[in-house]
């Protein structure tokens, strides 16, 4: 696998990753709530959150893997990648608070799924 071929694979995963706590009401896309009700907000921020941490760990790896070795990153790296994060994840938000409810209501979507 050539180097452009992999950062490519990480950025489409990245972007995948961003928009899963939006589009799911499992904690992690595997444990559900037994009340079925939504997931808070708050509850949503950890979980991107943790993504997040995950997508940064998987970078560093695949750096290490391809080079031998990790560059040191200063916060501005950090800051950079965690605002491309949340614009990856806008399509989910999107679809959770604005899209879902206009379809509901429309009666194109079925509410308890």
């Amino acid at each position: 696998m050539t180097q452009t071929f992999v950062v490519g694979l990480w950025l489409v995963l990245a972007a995948v990753t961003a928009n899963l706590p939006w589009l799911s009401e499992r904690w992690l896309l595997v444990i559900a709530r037994r009340d079925r009700r939504a997931k808070p907000f708050w509850l949503l921020l950890i979980e991107w959150g943790l993504l997040y941490s995950l997508i940064i760990g998987i970078g560093l790896g695949l750096e290490y893997k391809a080079t031998g070795a990790m560059h040191d990153q200063d916060w501005e790296f950090y800051i950079v990648t965690l605002c491309l994060f949340a614009v990856s994840a806008l399509p989910g938000f999107i679809y959770r608070y604005q899209l879902r409810r206009l379809l509901e209501q429309s009666g194109r979507v079925d509410t308890q799924g």
